[in-house]
């Protein structure tokens, strides 16, 4: 295709923004710092009469809002952030709606995704469950439930992860893995008691028996990012817009060369 053709068909294309909007109301995951935003000087404080400038300093955990963990942010191998190449954030991928088979603490199988929509090996794959609709951004807004109930991937989902090759998934939830198989199991057992009860009624067996812990605690971060398969969290915007179709898909974290994760804008295109 001549550069002609392309700059038609571009901007032909349709646009979507899978990025939550982010702000000093958009919670950080449990424990992290939150976004602190401050002017460090204004439009009107200027010298000699002519225009002033605003200016802010940001502060905040590279964990708020729509963000992606980096490989060494749990691998101490791994690549930060930003030598990881521009090809590898984009490309070829899909956007499947689990939404209404989901529910708090619920399990998703590969299955599950995979009766959805068409997935393929080295594809980008995005998990819509349907909590970015109690991100802070949402009437329906409530931060325990966006976090520490969103639902979570079965036994078989990271080692399926593998097999298929994936170039980083995203969810639209505080984390790519199940919340009681992450430290806030341990911070909120009331919580834990009634994801093990649903676990019990639902499979028969308590929580470590079906995830035991030596081998589960945070999986899609321990045993994937050594793998180069890392992942996005905290996804939303047009999420919707997409359900169960294959798009291109682009994630824009910082080059940044120490950083662990980043805050990154995600997008995704269509014909």
């Amino acid at each position: 295709m001549k550069n002609e053709a392309f700059m038609k068909l571009m901007n032909e294309v349709n646009v979507y923004d899978l990025t939550m909007p982010l702000s000093v109301h958009t919670p950080p995951w449990p424990s992290y710092m939150p976004l602190q935003i401050q002017y460090f000087k204004r439009i009107a404080g200027c010298f000699g009469g002519g225009p002033g400038a605003n200016g802010q300093i940001i502060k905040m955990s590279n964990h708020v809002g729509t963000h992606m963990d980096g490989e060494i942010h749990f691998c101490a191998s791994g690549r930060p952030i930003g030598t990881v190449p521009i090809k590898e954030w984009i490309g070829d991928g899909v956007v499947v709606d689990i939404s209404k088979d989901v529910s708090d603490y619920s399990l998703y199988s590969p299955e599950l995704l995979m009766s959805k929509a068409d997935i393929r090996k080295g594809d980008i794959l995005i998990i819509n469950t349907g909590y970015h609709n109690y991100d802070w951004t949402h009437k329906k807004a409530d931060e325990v439930r966006y976090m520490i109930c969103h639902p979570g991937p079965n036994p078989d989902f990271n080692k399926w992860c593998t097999k298929m090759k994936f170039k980083w998934i995203g969810v639209d939830c505080g984390s790519a893995d199940h919340p009681m198989n992450t430290i806030i199991r341990k911070w909120q057992p009331d919580h834990f008691a009634k994801a093990e009860a649903k676990i019990v009624e639902e499979y028969g067996k308590k929580w470590d028996e079906l995830f035991p812990q030596d081998y589960y605690y945070q999986v899609m971060h321990l045993k994937l990012f050594p793998q180069r398969i890392v992942h996005a969290e905290c996804l939303g915007g047009d999420i919707d817009r997409l359900s169960n179709q294959r798009c291109w898909i682009g994630a824009f974290p910082w080059r940044a060369i120490e950083m662990e994760s980043c805050g990154c804008r995600i997008v995704a295109m269509t014909s």
